[in-house]
């Protein structure tokens, strides 16, 4: 297919505008124009499923939120140095779905922002630097946290890369590790290297359920042995549910819930106002207290009554459609889809999933296990030309990532797999 002209002169005029290496999906990139509920359509008119994108978490353009943004701008939108109850409200509700221990909150603008406080935090808590984190991840990226994650790590930076060490990604597909024991010795390893090189150890960072490594498929309470480790070696756990939170997989609000662990502090943003950019860290009142004594902080957006009115709208919206029970059931059926699909394709060598974070991963051959990339790569693209937008994500990026809006239906579902199981049987396994 051709670009049509208007797409190319969007491409021209952001490598002008915007510079170099500002990514875009797909081999042709597409120019979405509207959305609603899990629906997007291009400028031609063409109408897509999504089944990628987080951010819009209760659907794209929700009424309920779009309301809620619209009345509070038209009312006040100011910083919080003046008195407001908006953000009162929300933090209270925010936290009242966490355990009791996890009392207070910070609002930002993002969660790079969020993870950023976060490795404070834990500098406060702990008097040291030193950061344990996986090593496929993405946590953000502030100078700070752009260290935390090998494929993020920039070329140049201010020397902050002795604060951070890594310990291999889980993977349930490749090396199996059902009690979360020998991820728990791993890290057990580097806060002995942290200590020994004089740094020492202040947090390990996780997502809970570590979607940008490929959502292995783990037990609930997997995390407990090293959270454990982390415990006895005096360190903080920071649990990033920037992703896997507000209901996604379907079991419980948070992934930390499902993983059977209580972080010291929890991260959060994309979805967190449905596409109005709100960020947020929720901690115990000692760690607040520690880091504000220790920090002047001051965001002037952050927590902000438009944003806040957004946040509580998403959580009301969730509530009003019991959108994580609306997950279990639709992610339920599509594994089943996927699996009866595992059986048609011998590519397919692993499927996984809770809720609505739900994929596949593609091999070479079932026995080696060898990544089948740029296959993935193909099978993503042909989606896209068929209306169906979603992505790919895992070490080797042969896992087919499909994360959809909250409100996505087992109908939506259906179309999913119809689609894919056309595009599989079309597109040729090579390397």
């Amino acid at each position: 297919m051709t670009l049509p002209s208007k797409s190319v002169e969007l491409m021209e005029r952001r490598a002008k505008l915007l510079g170099p290496n500002v990514s875009t999906f797909y081999d042709e990139p597409v120019h979405f124009v509207k959305g609603e509920g899990v629906w997007l359509w291009d400028a031609d008119g063409r109408k897509y499923l999504d089944c990628y994108n987080n951010v819009p978490h209760v659907g794209h353009c929700n009424p309920r939120v779009v309301e809620a943004i619209c009345r509070q701008a038209s009312t006040l939108n100011t910083h919080t140095r003046y008195l407001h109850d908006g953000i009162l409200d929300y933090v209270e509700k925010l936290t009242g779905t966490m355990d009791a221990s996890l009392d207070t909150a910070i609002l930002t603008c993002t969660g790079s922002e969020a993870n950023d406080i976060a490795l404070r935090m834990a500098e406060g808590m702990t008097g040291k630097r030193g950061i344990i984190a996986t090593d496929a991840t993405y946590h953000g990226n502030t100078a700070l946290v752009s260290q935390l994650g090998k494929s993020n790590v920039p070329t140049v930076g201010f020397g902050l890369d002795q604060y951070f060490r890594f310990v291999d990604a889980p993977d349930s597909y490749r090396n199996p590790d059902p009690d979360g024991a020998v991820f728990a010795d791993a890290v057990a390893e580097q806060i002995a290297e942290h200590e020994k090189s004089g740094v020492g150890f202040a947090a390990l960072v996780v997502c809970p359920y570590f979607l940008n490594e490929g959502f292995p498929d783990h037990p609930e309470g997997w995390l407990k042995p090293v959270a454990e480790v982390v415990r006895k070696a005096g360190g903080l756990l920071i649990c990033d549910e920037v992703q896997s939170g507000f209901g996604r997989t379907g079991t419980h609000m948070w992934a930390h819930q499902k993983m059977g662990v209580v972080p010291d502090v929890v991260t959060m943003g994309k979805p967190m106002a449905n596409g109005h950019p709100v960020g947020g860290v929720v901690t115990r009142g000692e760690i607040l207290s520690t880091f504000r004594k220790g920090y002047r902080y001051f965001n002037t957006f952050g927590g902000n009554p438009v944003s806040c009115a957004a946040a509580m709208a998403v959580l009301q919206e969730m509530d009003d459609h019991d959108l994580i029970e609306n997950a279990k059931t639709v992610g339920e059926h599509a594994r089943s889809r996927l699996t009866l699909l595992k059986q048609r394709y011998e590519f397919i060598g692993d499927v996984r999933g809770s809720g609505l974070i739900f994929g596949a991963e593609m091999v070479l051959d079932r026995e080696s296990k060898e990544p089948a990339s740029a296959f993935t790569d193909r099978v993503i693209n042909a989606m896209r030309h068929r209306g169906i937008i979603h992505s790919k994500l895992g070490r080797h990026k042969n896992t087919l990532k499909i994360r959809p809006p909250m409100p996505f239906s087992i109908e939506n579902a259906d179309l999913l797999f119809d689609t894919l199981d056309e595009v599989l049987a079309e597109t040729p396994l090579t390397r």
